[in-house]
């Protein structure tokens, strides 16, 4: 009997649903990071994206530096709004189904205008709070996971490589406290 390699068994116990939907995943991301960066020449970092919005609102010299380049940006961040949008109203509600996409499990489907849609059991309160560390974190890490994940670490930039490390460990034990105290959505 032949067994596979041990760099297949370890993929297999990592990604027991297969890797093909996160080799699409991570091909498209890689493939808009290019596009955007060989059409402006800036990395792709959403943290940017969203913060340079509020150079239409905020006179501060920190939002300002983003107003020549603010409104390919603004349009770049409602890409990805109504790209979730157009895939909840899709793939996530079964409307087209697909082996890429396996439902979760902290969610409720229901009907809305003939259309099956998904939301999230998580708590608001707890969207809320997650979504200020986020913002705080982005700020003091001088940028978010896919900014330092994607463009700063394919450009083999040092502050990168230290600050995914950093995120994932954060992460790792973060998740492992919320399991150890048996928090739910």
């Amino acid at each position: 009997m032949v067994t596979d390699p041990l760099p297949l068994q370890m993929a297999a116990e990592l990604f027991p649903n297969g890797i093909s939907r996160y080799a699409v995943g991570g091909f498209l991301v890689g493939l808009g990071v290019v596009v955007i960066y060989i059409g402006t020449g800036i990395p792709a970092g959403a943290s940017t994206f969203l913060e340079s919005t509020l150079s239409y609102f905020s006179g501060q010299s920190r939002f300002q530096q983003y107003v020549s380049s603010r409104n390919w940006r603004v349009v770049f961040t409602l890409g990805i709004i109504l790209g979730a949008l157009a895939f909840a109203a899709t793939v996530q509600s079964g409307l087209i189904s697909t082996s890429l996409y396996e439902p979760g499990s902290t969610g409720t489907l229901y009907e809305f205008a003939g259309i099956t849609l998904w939301t999230t059991d998580v708590q608001p309160w707890r969207l809320f709070v997650g979504g200020i560390f986020v913002g705080i974190g982005t700020r003091i890490g001088k940028g978010c996971t896919s900014g330092h994940g994607v463009c700063g670490v394919g450009s083999a930039s040092k502050t990168s490589l230290a600050g995914v490390g950093t995120f994932l460990l954060v992460a790792i034990i973060t998740a492992q406290v919320v399991a150890a105290l048996g928090v739910s959505p």
